[in-house]
Order: structure tokens, then C-alpha cells, then sequence
């Protein structure tokens, strides 16, 4: 869905993650009640076939599992969330996300490391946790849970897409309507998924080398042709930041985008990791809702977000 000029959704990446741990409980409330209209789920398969939120496929640069089990990383040095139960993953304490080498944080100046006590949660937790904070508020955030990393999923002996994209529509059916997009990098799974007439709002993430992700079905997905052809099974596109806004400029993406009747949530705006040319946060975001017009953004920050919109909405009168 194309939203109203001036106004995109802000979706809190990995919950408000530039201020706590990532894709914690903590994160996700914080996200909330800094009004964010949408919380973000990266989600992965345990052991035991249950969905946890989790952004890679392994558990070291947030985790203390090096340490509760030294003896269960993979050949590659990797502790991965599918050699773990729920009940083992929920047991580890969680931290602001390391360093690849693991010996600093990976953004300094956020969360110290190490501290508090967060832990890893089932995407049910999340959904039960964004239902009860809606039903307070009267609020209706949404949910916009990814599926990572479907083929080496299916090599691993799960099918991720078909169990998220099941588990959603079990979820809508017993506890009724939510604002939902299903996202995913792998151009083949979605077309898969809609294939086998699952019907939940989806989104084609694009990275910043789109022929990296896989098959485009001989289309480049930026162009107006490739963009038409994934509005035949999906509501929206998730462009890296730097396809819609390169150089201070708009790169005429989202306008090709809705002429297909495709929405466009690009990723990911970070006040202390801000694009290439960008002085300020606000003011970018300033030029993404009003003079560009993406429907929605991915932000660390959702607060951010949220204050630069309603100053457009000041301004132009679209206020929120």
C-alpha cells in the first residue's frame, strides 16, 4: 500500500536498536512506545523447528554462546541458531551486537556490551508482545517479519518460507487482523511462496548488488520492467537506502516503483552511520518523505524518525 505524501511508516529495525540490544523484548517496547508503526523481525529455525528472532544465522556477535558452549560451533567457527533448541537459545544472555572479530561493539556509543540482562525470544513472544501493547493503546502497529536465508534453510532440512508464511496466516485466522508485510532478499522465494498461494503482504528486499541475490527472472529489479514484474506477487520493495537517495539526490526509484503500484520502504536510516554526503538525519529524512515519497523506512532510530516526519507534516500540512 502506497502511503499518504509526507507520511511512510517508520519500521523499527531490529526494534529501537540504535538504543538497546537488538531484536530483544527491551528493543521492541522501547520501539514502541517511541511510535513506530511497524517492529521488525529477522527470523530464523532451531533445532526443534521453532521461529526465533534473530538477524544472522549464527548467535556469537550477540550472544554469550561461545562461552555456555564452546564445544558446539560448526567447522567454519560459528555458532548457528539451527543447532540449538528454543529452550537453549532463550537461555543465553544477549548483547549489543559485537564486532565480527568480537572484540568491540559493532557501533560505539551505543548499548555497552555486556550489560543488563536481555535475552533471545520466539517470534510468537513478539507477536503476543505487539498484540497486548496494541490492545492497551489502541494503537495498531504491525509486524513485518523476514525470512532469512530460505535456500541454505532448506539445505538444513526446513522450509523457512513455507513455516513463517504458515505460522502468520495461523496467527491471523485465531487472533485476527494485524498490519503485516512478509520480506525476503531471495527473489525466488517469494515468487515460490505466492506460487503456492500463500496471500500475505510481501515485500522484495534489494540489496545493494541486486545480481548477488539470486534468480531476478532475467529482470533488473530497479528498472520499470523488473519492477512490474515483481508487482505480480508483491505490495512492496525493500531498496538498500542508497537506490532511492545517491549524492543528495533522488534517484527516481519510487516514482518507477508507483507507477507499477509498488510501495517502497527502503533500509536503513542510522543517525550515527548516516549515507555517504549526509550531514543530517533529519533533514534527510525530511527529504525522503516529502520530495522524495517513500511509503515507509527502516530505521535504528525510530524516535528519529517519527520527529523529522512530523515536522514535514508541520510544514506541508500532512500532519500525523
Amino acid at each position: 500500500m502506497v502511503s499518504p505524501p509526507g507520511r511512510p511508516l517508520v519500521i523499527a529495525h531490529r526494534g529501537a536498536s540504535g538504543y538497546l540490544p537488538e531484536h530483544t523484548q527491551q528493543a521492541k517496547a522501547l520501539a514502541y512506545g517511541q511510535g513506530a508503526d511497524v517492529l521488525e523481525q529477522d527470523v530464523v529455525a532451531t533445532r526443534d523447528g521453532r521461529l526465533v528472532v534473530l538477524h544472522d544465522l549464527f548467535l556469537e556477535r550477540v550472544s554469550d554462546v561461545a562461552r555456555r558452549y564452546p564445544g558446539r560451533a560448526r567447522a567454519d567457527g560459528h555458532w548457528y541458531a539451527r543447532d540449538f533448541t528454543l529452550a537453549e537459545l532463550r537461555g543465553l544472555a544477549v548483547t549489543e551486537r559485537l564486532s565480527a572479530a568480537g572484540d568491540a561493539a559493532a557501533f560505539p556509543g551505543r548499548f555497552p556490551p555486556w550489560q543488563g540482562e536481555f535475552r533471545l525470544h520466539a517470534l510468537e513472544d513478539e507477536l503476543a508482545l505487539l498484540r497486548g501493547l496494541n490492545a492497551t493503546t489502541g494503537r495498531e502497529v504491525g509486524a513485518y517479519p523476514e525470512i532469512k536465508c530460505p535456500a541454505w534453510h532448506r539445505e538444513a532440512g526446513i522450509d523457512l518460507g513455507v513455516l513463517l508464511a504458515e505460522t502468520l496466516e495461523a496467527e491471523l485466522a485465531a487472533r485476527g487482523p494485524l498490519p503485516l508485510w512478509l520480506q525476503c532478499f531471495d527473489p525466488a522465494e517469494l515468487r515460490r511462496l505466492h506460487a503456492q498461494g500463500f496471500r500475505l503482504p510481501m515485500t522484495q528486499l534489494i540489496g545493494r548488488v541486486p545480481a548477488e541475490q539470486g534468480d531476478w527472472a532475467g529482470q533488473d529489479p530497479l528498472s520499470t520492467a523488473g519492477l512490474a514484474v515483481l508487482a505480480r506477487h508483491c505490495s512492496a520493495i525493500g531498496p538498500w537506502l542508497g537506490h532511492v537517495w545517491r549524492d543528495g539526490r533522488d534517484t527516481g526509484l519510487v516514482a518507477r516503483a508507483h507507477e507499477v503500484g509498488l510501495a517502497v520502504h527502503p533500509w536503513t536510516l542510522r543517525r550515527d552511520r548516516l549515507p555517504e554526503g549526509c550531514q543530517d538525519a533529519e533533514a534527510l529524512v525530511a527529504q525522503l518523505c516529502h520530495d522524495i515519497g517513500v511509503d515507509g523506512l527502516f530505521t535504528d532510530h525510530p524516535d528519529l524518525v517519527v520527529r523529522a516526519r512530523a515536522r514535514v507534516g508541520e510544514r506541508t500540512g500532512a500532519l500525523d
